[in-house]
């Protein structure tokens, strides 16, 4: 299976986001957090340049609250401050838009050293499709004002909204590398549905799904469990390869189709039914 994603839209609008850029004082740089290292685009330190940062990582409520912890411990010893949300409770928006403010307040700081006026803070979202950025826009602006669904590519245009009397907000579509050379990440990117159903296969991805929820059992000391799968569909997958859970699954649970049981899989994981499952855990 090799995946590649890049549809029209988002050629075109990263070429807009270059320009808009230049206006940008801070970026809100947003993953996932059922896969934040697969979630980040290599050239978000060119995009922030000397501007200000605050890194996101969405969806808490999706993996373990230990994790969360270990998480923000990795990304501190890398010098980096982190802000975990849920963009569709609210969980964590009062710190972001604390974050943004003083972000913006330093951009303001330098303006002035040069002798220049201040001016409300140009603020940016950025990040894949589908990693929760519309949703959080409508957390920040306390009103829905940008379409928000759980599938990659609603947001097909750049629009500036304005957050306060000192913040202004530019939604952007999601933004992802023009080629896929990591296919491990770009795996865990259509499994979360961070990219295009064009782009892969529903039996491929599930039989990566298992294999990879297989091997984080056996190497997470417990934060990541099989046992979810077990009590959902009644069988164990850990008695099997990728390929033979599918279809001995499908046997029990679909009249032999694999399709529809790999589909079946997939979107339970998305929806959370399986439970908190991370796909990525913190580097040693």
């Amino acid at each position: 299976m090799k995946i590649q994603w890049y549809p029209g839209h988002i050629a075109k609008a990263e070429r807009q986001l270059k320009d808009q850029l230049k206006l940008v004082d801070v970026i809100l740089e947003v993953r996932d957090a059922r896969i934040p290292l697969s979630t980040y685009h290599p050239k978000m330190p060119e995009w922030i340049g000397d501007k200000g940062r605050v890194l996101v990582i969405n969806r808490q409520d999706m993996i373990p609250p230990d994790l969360i912890t270990m998480w923000r411990d990795w990304f501190r010893q890398r010098g980096e401050s982190v802000y975990f949300a849920n963009a569709q409770s609210g969980q964590g928006i009062s710190n972001i838009i604390k974050a943004a403010q003083k972000a913006g307040e330093g951009m303001n700081k330098k303006r002035t050293d040069r002798g220049m006026l201040t001016r409300p803070v140009r603020a940016v979202v950025i990040g894949f499709p589908n990693v929760g950025k519309s949703a959080l826009i409508n957390r920040l602006l306390k009103k829905r004002v940008a379409e928000s669904a759980r599938k990659a590519g609603v947001t097909k245009s750049l629009r500036w909204f304005r957050m306060s009397e000192t913040i202004e907000l530019l939604d952007a579509p999601g933004v992802i590398p023009n080629r896929m050379t990591d296919q491990e990440d770009a795996i865990k990117l259509a499994i979360c549905e961070d990219i295009g159903q064009a782009s892969y296969d529903f039996q491929e991805i599930a039989i990566e799904f298992i294999e990879l929820l297989q091997y984080l059992t056996a190497t997470s000391d417990g934060l990541v469990t099989c046992k979810t799968l077990i009590d959902r569909y009644g069988l164990d997958p850990e008695k099997f390869t990728g390929v033979d859970y599918i279809t001995e699954l499908a046997k029990l649970i679909d009249q032999a189709n694999t399709q529809r049981t790999a589909r079946r899989i997939i979107d339970d994981f998305r929806k959370g039914l399986l439970g908190k499952i991370p796909l990525e855990l913190p580097p040693l």
